[in-house]
């Protein structure tokens, strides 16, 4: 027994030939302890803060530190003294020593003499019990003398007398030797007291604990109050007394023993043992059953049943899978499947629906094993059900609907569902085998058939009839009226939960969702809730959709001004410094730091001015300059481009330009006086465009519908005919005149070779002037390449440009062209 002596500090002192440590109390400073640090002593190392030793046979001492920092410093001095490693957790290991002593004892080794059985030697028979728990040696022979001498039977017959005499006493002595006893940890004398026989003696023994004032009654809570209830009739009497014993003896370990000291935690491992394999018994003599099962779930889905005995029923089950998690993983899978096969899963599906909290509860329980087991099983089963039941009643739907109805104020069955929807559309947990693919097989079934069920609540706490207008003048910011029920807003943090789990794990199925029903926008509307935590939750699904770096995606937001409630509340949360303001501030910081050109445009063109006096940051100055550097690497990027070859329409980049040109030498010299002009349109990627979704849309169509007006017009030579304009400036940089109108003739046949998706023009030109007006001023004139390059305006691009000042004087650029 341990008793906690006082509040102390302590020291190691000493000389060379004699260290010993020393322990004061606190407050007075007086000598507590006194112990000399022996070479041979084991001392040992627990949870960081704890040093226990042994000064003699039945003397053991500990010392408790409030801090780790206080047990390193004392166990670096203990293992300098006797020579040892500090990074060891004990300094001398003498159990394992005593341990390989004990398997090598001989049988013939002499075993403890066991005082007689006689009331009067029940506290000699106590202290030997006692004494023995130290050393593993006489355990393990106090244990072999037990059991030999059938002992136990007759400690259980005297705690009979005893009790029938109302010998205090002695009660209290068999009790701390039965408590011994349980302590040796020997399967064999488990089989002895927790037998028919025995183990109602011994629970009674338990009951006279010394330090308690009044005997516990847990023998007449067994008897009385404990009743087993048999759901259906077990015939098989091992089965029954097996579940009795496990019953009785899990009792003892919860219940009537006191629970381990840091010392005493392994004297009962083979107790635990002992539970753990009768529960295996019990589970694997059920599941050979198969006319039990058969009748219970018979039972369990017939209608006719009523509301307790099917409360009953699902209870059986909870507390069989329970017992189910004991098997090994080849065992527990075969339970599983006998439980598949008997239809477990549409059972659930009856019972989850049901009125009753406890039997919804229970089945929830139920679930859970079956997920947590079988994810894939669960799946299949529910897709194959959708082929042939209405969407209300599914399975997947069933638990949707027990989700969002949760009573419970704190939610907690909600959150359990949660969590099994998870991993139900976890795609990590999917198989994909070469004749199918489980990921795209359910996750088009539960977009189709249980998504809309799932942001139900979502969609109609942020319906469009709950919105209304800010009263103040002048004022565009529309003021949504959010749940302000704290269980509302906890559900709709859950939805949004899972849905921010989809947009990163479901990455095709989640967009089209979220695109079709316009979902962030819904989402966004939450901003304005009372409940910063529902707030946040709607923040970070946006900011998971940011972080994909999707165009989709960031076309979607900008087109639709979807930082403006983001933007809002930033403004609105004004100077508090709290977690809403630092998540916003993150988005933005991410969204500079990635360099996301489009949300950078669109961000800085509409909202820098509401955000430029927000300065204890410099996220906005920053997205500003880049916003600017963008601008500046277009418009010189445009610049270095000849004039003659911008269009007001499209701009062309250096790699369209070099594969155009490329094109070009690489075809055959034309007829004299006609040329093949290179494609000058080509498709620009997304990330050339820095303005927003909305402009690239606006120039589309205006693009699409000037190309209706420049149709061409057949020619009486069987040609086409163009009308383009280009103005003078355009054509000359800075140094600009007049526009000029160019007629050009072209043959159907090269017309339509060179046609392509990206609506290019094949053009042909005379060049017979330009040749002319051009040949004593170019010297690469003469060269084939250069002069066909010259001739179709290529030149400009060329490095000749700089050689050839007629191509740049306006009279002969008019002269050439007309």
């Amino acid at each position: 027994m341990w008793f906690r002596l006082k509040t102390c500090w302590c020291k190691i002192h000493g000389n060379v030939c004699f260290v010993k440590l020393s322990v004061f109390i606190t407050f007075s400073g007086s000598l507590l302890l006194e112990s000399k640090i022996n070479p041979n002593t084991a001392y040992q190392k627990q949870q960081d803060t704890l040093i226990v030793w042994s000064e003699a046979e039945n003397y053991d001492l500990a010392l408790s530190f409030q801090e780790k920092a206080g047990c390193d410093e004392i166990w670096e001095k203990i293992c300098q003294v006797q020579g040892k490693d500090p990074s060891v957790e004990v300094t001398q290991d003498l159990i394992e020593s005593e341990e390989e002593h004990i398997e090598e004892m001989p049988e013939t080794s002499p075993l403890i003499d066991l005082p007689s059985c006689e009331l009067n030697k029940l506290e000699e028979i106590a202290d030997l019990v006692t004494s023995v728990l130290s050393s593993p040696i006489r355990r393990e022979k106090l244990a072999l003398a037990l059991e030999n001498e059938g002992y136990i039977k007759k400690l259980l017959q005297l705690f009979q007398v005893c009790e029938n005499l109302e010998n205090t006493e002695g009660l209290h002595h068999l009790y701390e030797i039965i408590r011994g006893i349980l302590f040796l940890n020997k399967a064999t004398l488990f089989e002895v007291m927790f037998s028919d026989e025995c183990i109602m003696d011994v629970v009674g023994c338990l009951e006279y604990d010394p330090s308690l004032a009044q005997p516990k009654r847990h023998r007449e809570f067994l008897t009385k109050t404990a009743k087993f209830k048999e759901v259906i009739p077990i015939t098989d009497s091992e089965l029954r007394q097996k579940i009795h014993q496990t019953y009785r003896v899990q009792y003892i370990q919860d219940i009537i023993l006191p629970t381990p000291s840091v010392f005493e935690e392994n004297f009962l491992s083979t107790l635990t043992s002992f539970i753990f394999f009768n529960k295996v018994e019990i589970v694997s003599m059920l599941q050979e059953d198969e006319k039990f099962l058969s009748e219970v779930f018979a039972q369990l889905t017939d209608e006719a049943t009523d509301d307790d005995k099917r409360c009953e029923l699902v209870n059986f089950f909870k507390e069989f899978c329970a017992f189910s998690q004991t098997l090994q993983p080849q065992n527990r899978d075969a339970f599983f499947k006998t439980l598949a096969k008997l239809g477990i899963l549409p059972a659930l599906e009856i019972v989850m629906g049901m009125d009753d909290l406890q039997v919804r509860s229970a089945a929830t329980d139920i679930f859970s094993y079956l997920v947590e087991f079988s994810p894939s099983m669960v799946r299949e089963f529910v897709m194959q059900e959708a082929q042939q039941s209405d969407d209300d009643i599914l399975l997947i739907n069933v638990v949707i609907e027990q989700m969002i109805c949760d009573t419970d104020p704190e939610l907690g069955g909600a959150v359990q569902l949660m969590g099994l929807l998870r991993t139900l559309i976890d795609p990590e947990n999917m198989l994909a085998t070469a004749n199918k693919t489980e990921k795209s097989e359910f996750l088009n079934f539960f977009y189709n058939h249980c998504m809309h069920v799932l942001t139900a609540p979502l969609l109609a706490n942020t319906s469009e009839d709950k919105c209304e207008k800010d009263a103040v003048v002048g004022s565009t910011k529309s003021n949504t009226i959010c749940p302000d029920n704290y269980q509302t807003a906890q559900l709709l943090a859950l939805i949004l939960e899972l849905l921010t789990f989809c947009v990163e794990h479901h990455t095709y199925h989640i967009k089209n969702y979220i695109m079709n029903k316009d979902l962030l926008r819904r989402v966004l509307v939450l901003m304005n809730s009372k409940h910063t935590f529902l707030a946040l939750c709607a923040l970070r699904f946006m900011r998971r959709i940011i972080g994909l770096k999707d165009e989709f995606y960031n076309r979607y937001i900008t087109k639709g001004n979807l930082f403006e409630p983001v933007i809002n509340a930033l403004l609105d949360n004004g100077t508090r410094y709290n977690l809403l303001n630092s998540a916003v501030i993150e988005l933005f910081e991410f969204i500079r730091v990635e360099d996301i050109k489009s949300l950078i445009a669109h961000i800085v063109e509409n909202f820098y001015n509401a955000l430029e006096s927000i300065e204890y940051v410099q996220t906005f100055k920053g997205l500003k300059t880049k916003y600017e550097q963008e601008k500046d690497r277009q418009n010189q990027k445009l610049n270095s481009v000849p004039s003659i070859l911008r269009s007001n329409r499209f701009r062309r980049d250096a790699r369209a330009l070099e594969e155009d040109e490329e094109m070009w030498f690489n075809e055959d010299e034309e007829e004299e006086g006609e040329a093949v002009v290179p494609p000058v349109e080509k498709s620009k990627p997304e990330d050339d465009f820095p303005d927003s979704y909305e402009k690239f849309m606006e120039t589309k169509k205006a693009k699409e519908s000037e190309d209706k007006e420049n149709l061409p017009k057949r020619t009486s030579a069987g040609g086409f005919k163009f009308t383009f304009s280009h103005s003078a400036s355009a054509a000359n940089g800075a140094n600009g005149a007049n526009s000029k109108s160019v007629a050009a003739q072209t043959s159907p046949a090269s017309s339509n070779g060179s046609s392509s998706k990206n609506a290019t023009l094949t053009t042909a030109v005379t060049a017979t002037k330009v040749g002319d007006l051009c040949e004593s001023s170019c010297p690469h004139v003469g060269q084939q390449s250069c002069r066909s390059a010259l001739v179709s305006g290529r030149c400009l691009t060329a490095a000749c440009v700089c050689l050839c000042p007629a191509w740049l004087n306006a009279c002969c650029f008019g002269e050439g062209w007309k």
